[in-house]
């Protein structure tokens, strides 16, 4: 809560690997890209660790690894292929201000627009969103200059707008590998920040891309 951020993740080194959990300013979360990428970004660049490698251990008994390619900090993260439901996209366009043409659900609820235009119009009613039978909303739709941009919303997370989210792309990757007959994929998430992800789509597993900077070095007081 004091961090203020979307995620924070905390790591503790357990023998070879480390241990991760990741927390927004309200709950615990079971997934998270954006504090994982920032976990090994922090252990290379600011604790030098030697490893090329970095295996985090997850509560949900999985296993992370994050590597360095082309500069690029790269996740395998688990795939989590959506299944169309039978959601009134009334209630979900009018929850979001715009009406999606289909709604898909794995983790999270995801909401498929026409066209990038329709993402940017997206203006969520959060104590809507909160009434979903849905931890997050994820909005998606082709990109003009990319392969898919999206946004996600996550009220009942403490989560009004994520910046960027790597646990929705796990869902947004066999969604669209599938959609456009394609392994690898360049997305962008059209949040105020905003950012762009170097995607792969591995079947039962995905790998999410990205780039990381220090932007503060400082102490908390617990």
């Amino acid at each position: 809560m004091e961090n203020n951020l979307s995620e924070t993740a905390f790591i503790v080194k357990q023998s070879e690997d480390f241990f991760i959990r990741w927390f927004t300013p309200t709950v615990e979360i079971p997934l998270c890209g954006h504090a994982t990428l920032a976990s090994a970004h922090v252990l290379w660049q600011e604790l030098a660790l030697p490893e090329a490698t970095i295996r985090f251990q997850t509560k949900m008994g999985d296993v992370l690894s994050v590597f360095y390619d082309s500069g690029i900090i790269k996740m395998d993260f688990p795939s989590y292929e959506p299944s169309e439901t039978d959601q009134d996209l009334e209630v979900i366009g009018s929850a979001l201000s715009v009406r999606p043409i289909a709604f898909f659900a794995s983790m999270y609820g995801l909401a498929v627009f026409e066209n990038e235009e329709d993402i940017l119009n997206v203006e969520p009613n959060i104590s809507a969103l909160e009434q979903l039978n849905y931890d997050g909303i994820i909005v998606t739709a082709p990109g003009d200059r990319v392969d898919f941009v999206s946004r996600f919303f996550g009220p009942k997370l403490g989560i009004p707008e994520d910046p960027v989210t790597g646990g929705a792309h796990c869902e947004l990757i066999p969604y669209w590998s599938s959609r456009l007959g394609k392994k690898d994929l360049i997305a962008r998430q059209l949040s105020k920040r905003g950012g762009e992800l170097y995607c792969c789509d591995r079947g039962d597993r995905v790998t999410i891309g990205g780039k990381a900077v220090t932007y503060l070095r400082g102490e908390l007081q617990v």
